[in-house]
């Protein structure tokens, strides 16, 4: 599964795919609406999101990982609303990364994780095959 070509942008919904890079910005076009523009560097923080991970007790999970045994668990445990009660998703959240550090992921990094994977599924851009 390679997430590299998704990028999230502080301060904007959803996820971005780069469309070209400037000097000072990037032009993004959004996954959901397919609308591009551009986003400059001094406004806007970008991260891909082949570089995120979560923390753990012991170290980190790369997001990749976390994206894997949510796919693997879809069928008998699909992920739960965003909307839902706050320890229904930490209770999710656990049963998909059970050594999660609670006292360094928050029910915000949850939601955005679930939600991250909700809007990758739907668009069916969750490729589980390894690219050579």
């Amino acid at each position: 599964m390679n997430l590299e070509p998704f990028i999230s942008v502080s301060g904007e919904q959803g996820l971005f795919s780069m469309v070209a890079s400037r000097s000072n910005g990037l032009v993004l076009e959004h996954i959901e609406s397919g609308k591009s523009k551009f986003y400059s560097m001094r406004k806007h923080q970008f991260t891909p999101l082949g570089t995120v991970a979560i923390y753990t007790l012991s170290d980190t999970k790369p997001l990749k990982d976390v994206f894997e045994t949510m796919l693997a668990q879809f069928e008998n445990t699909p992920p739960v609303s965003i909307k839902a009660e706050n320890h229904v998703i930490e209770e999710y959240f656990e049963g998909v990364l059970p050594d999660y550090d609670e006292d360094r992921v928050s029910l915000k990094d949850m939601k955005k994780v679930i939600k991250w994977f909700n809007l990758l599924k739907d668009k069916d851009l969750l490729n589980t095959e390894e690219e050579e």
